[in-house]
């Protein structure tokens, strides 16, 4: 039995939940994200393989390619393996966002994220740890399209571009952590240290994504009504089904069974029915995304710059240390990328809002950004001086990350607020698939191929502007803003007035809900 009206509506957040701790705590989970993705990039970490001299003097391996004694293309692979868990659960959890509670399915994200990263910490093969690595994909899937929906929603409308800088910013932020964390953890100690650290960092947020009440998001209605509703039916049809089972008084005989065999075959029906129904609604959400020029064009520039973004915190501290000859190449592209990152993540936010956030003028932002940051960035490669490379890729890395929030602002703000989770979901999975996915192993053959750091550095750093030139046809789109479109829960269907199967006094607290 329901009451009316009152649990239909979305219960308050507990008041010690304000929106800005919910902010720091998404904040501190993103970061431990992309500490992992920097620290298995570290050399403390990811270490190097085995080296002969000329003489027939070999020196040992370290980390996991000297253990594993990996190739560049397999090493490569690792940092791309957990795209193929992302790939398949992103869009699934961003279907599943409309049955269930959001807040809890980033729980279960967390759960499965820390006992791969432990899995990571215990590998014996190449292909244990590779699959390990597939699953964290499959953990971080939940939390990537359904944070930013939750910091859109609480964020005060003057700062709603601010708040999704503060939390991007963890991304450059966490893998330069990354670099020195899995630097001084690998060196010091060894490399599966790093991974058995990461995972007791993340487990208080997993338990605390099932413990905390959960939180709705805007466009959907609550999943308690949904229950609730689902309660009612069953036990109405139960009980007109018990009802249709007398006759004269008397109950027949295997009624029980009957209707026990009907439900059973309701249910399985139902559930049919449901699964189809989902995949109906995912069928016509893609195609409304797909057929979205604004949606199109911001996640293909998105490809080209995280392409070139993914091979950047991969294969920078080694570039650097055999361009440059870097002795604490980790501790230098952690530092730089820890202040850049900071910097113009948060810059680009308030540059934004200050601009007036409209989805135009994220275009115009994010070209402009790119364009000028690719410029330093490849002029810093030319450069024989390490003190100039530093000074030109700190201001190259400072525009580029400057990118970080628009981009995410316009995934969010193209689209309806129903469809926010998909969207952020499908913009993540390709930008991975097409990105950086392919970037670190298509990296790794270039430089295999022509065995020069630099060369190889300046013909990745141009693909930037490519991204800058598809950011700017953006700024000739007709964008319209859909955040508010459509802002109201859908509301659940009401049952009225159930008519009994046999006459008789039927409990009227069942036929309305």
């Amino acid at each position: 039995m329901v009451p009316p009206s009152s649990s239909m509506d979305p219960s308050p957040p507990p008041s010690w939940f304000t929106p800005k701790r919910l902010l720091i705590i998404f904040c501190v989970i993103n970061m431990i994200n992309y500490v992992d993705r920097g620290a298995i990039a570290s050399n403390g970490v990811n270490g190097s393989s085995e080296t002969c001299d000329d003489k027939g003097i070999c020196k040992s391996g370290s980390g996991i390619q000297g253990e594993f004694d990996l190739t560049n293309f397999q090493d490569g692979l690792l940092s791309s393996a957990f795209m193929v868990g992302l790939l398949v659960a992103s869009p699934i959890f961003a279907s599943l966002a409309k049955s269930y509670n959001p807040f809890r399915l980033i729980g279960v994200g967390l759960s499965v994220w820390t006992l791969s990263v432990a899995g990571c910490a215990s590998a014996f093969s190449f292909w244990f740890i590779a699959i390990c690595r597939m699953l964290v994909g499959v953990g971080e899937a939940s939390f990537i399209s359904l944070a930013a929906p939750f910091i859109d929603d609480n964020a005060p409308v003057s700062q709603k571009t601010a708040w999704l800088a503060m939390f991007y910013m963890c991304i450059p932020t966490g893998i330069a952590l990354g670099y020195v964390y899995g630097g001084y953890v690998g060196g010091y100690f060894h490399w599966r240290y790093a991974f058995w650290g990461e995972a007791l960092l993340m487990l208080p947020f997993a338990v605390f994504g099932f413990l905390v009440k959960p939180l709705q998001l805007k466009g959907f209605s609550p999943v308690e009504s949904k229950k609730a509703l689902a309660s009612v039916e069953t036990v109405s049809s139960v009980t007109d089904d018990s009802k249709a089972s007398k006759l004269d008084g008397r109950m027949l005989v295997g009624g029980d069974g009957i209707i026990g065999d009907e439900l059973s075959k309701t249910s399985k029906s139902e559930s049919i029915h449901n699964i189809l129904n989902q995949l109906s609604r995912f069928a016509k959400d893609m195609k409304v995304l797909l057929v979205d020029k604004v949606y199109v064009v911001n996640v293909f520039g998105y490809i080209a710059y995280n392409f070139v973004i993914g091979a950047y915190s991969y294969w920078g501290p080694k570039a650097g240390y055999n361009i440059y000859h870097m002795k604490s190449a980790d501790m230098l592209f952690g530092g730089v990328t820890i202040v850049c990152g900071i910097l113009g993540t948060i810059s680009g936010g308030f540059i934004l809002d200050r601009m007036g956030a409209t989805i135009s003028n994220a275009f115009i932002l994010l070209s402009g950004a790119t364009f000028l940051g690719a410029i330093s960035c490849f002029s810093a490669f030319c450069l024989r001086s390490l003190y100039g490379f530093i000074v030109l890729f700190a201001v190259g890395e400072l525009l580029v990350f400057a990118t970080q929030a628009p981009v995410n602002y316009v995934c969010l703000h193209c689209v309806r607020p129903s469809l926010r989770p998909l969207s952020m979901a499908i913009s993540t999975v390709s930008i991975h698939i097409f990105g950086d996915v392919p970037s670190s192993p298509l990296v790794g053959i270039l430089q295999d191929h022509i065995n020069n750091w630099r060369d190889t550095a300046l013909i990745l750093t141009s693909i930037l502007f490519l991204a800058a030139g598809i950011w700017f046809i953006g700024v000739f789109l007709h964008a319209v803003d859909k955040s508010n479109d459509g802002s109201q829960p859908i509301s659940t269907p009401r049952i009225t007035s159930r008519k009994p199967l046999l006459d008789g006094n039927v409990d009227e607290s069942l036929c309305e809900v």
